[in-house]
């Protein structure tokens, strides 16, 4: 399927409008009911799993030329790209984002990696994307991150590490908006959507 849910609903209600009109038999309309509930409920259920993470493949990244490769890696695995775009980060949103790490001593260096070039930021999604993120990029120090995840694979650092990728739902939801405007994320699906997840598994 590639058109988006809520085009696919309006297409549902308007066939039940237009067997309504030209008066097909109610048994037909009852059977069609069926079907177009059965269709919502299925999609309802996947739409309450899927979530929206935040990553920034970082100068790290950018600088070894390794966008491609990291980009490829989420796709592959199925996850959705919903927003993506380049940028030089400001020192006042590095505080924002790192406002956890202001008072600490090593602080301004953190500040100097980041703004060492351009990142990329990007808003992925698909079920459950926060913990399939984090769980791609590794554990935080390279040298300790798992071989076959992104860190394990590209990292030897503790803070030239690739990738940030937000931890939880709740600060998914913070730092998307950080990094993106509104019209700057955008719901669609995949026409390979049914292929990346099966029937009844969006829960």
């Amino acid at each position: 399927m590639t058109l988006g849910y809520g085009v696919m609903v309006t297409l549902q209600i308007l066939v039940l409008s237009f067997l309504v009109r030209v008066r097909v038999p109610q048994q037909k309309i009852a059977k069609s009911l069926k079907s177009t509930w059965r269709f919502l409920v299925t999609n309802l259920k996947q739409l309450r799993n899927m979530e929206t993470t935040l990553v920034l493949l970082k100068p790290s990244c950018v600088q070894r030329q390794l966008i491609g490769e990291v980009v490829n890696r989420f796709e592959r695995r199925g996850l959705r790209i919903s927003g993506m775009k380049m940028m030089q980060l400001s020192d006042e949103i590095l505080r924002e984002h790192y406002s956890h790490l202001v008072d600490k001593p090593f602080f301004p260096g953190l500040c100097a990696s980041m703004q060492a070039s351009p990142v990329v930021a990007m808003a992925i999604s698909g079920v459950e994307a926060v913990q399939v993120v984090r769980t791609m990029a590794g554990v935080t120090n390279g040298r300790q991150a798992a071989p076959g995840t992104i860190r394990g694979d590209y990292s030897v650092s503790n803070q030239q590490n690739i990738v940030h990728a937000s931890d939880s739902v709740e600060n998914a939801a913070i730092e998307v908006k950080r990094f993106f405007k509104p019209e700057e994320i955008f719901d669609y699906q995949s026409g390979a959507f049914a292929y990346i997840y099966g029937n009844g598994e969006c829960k």
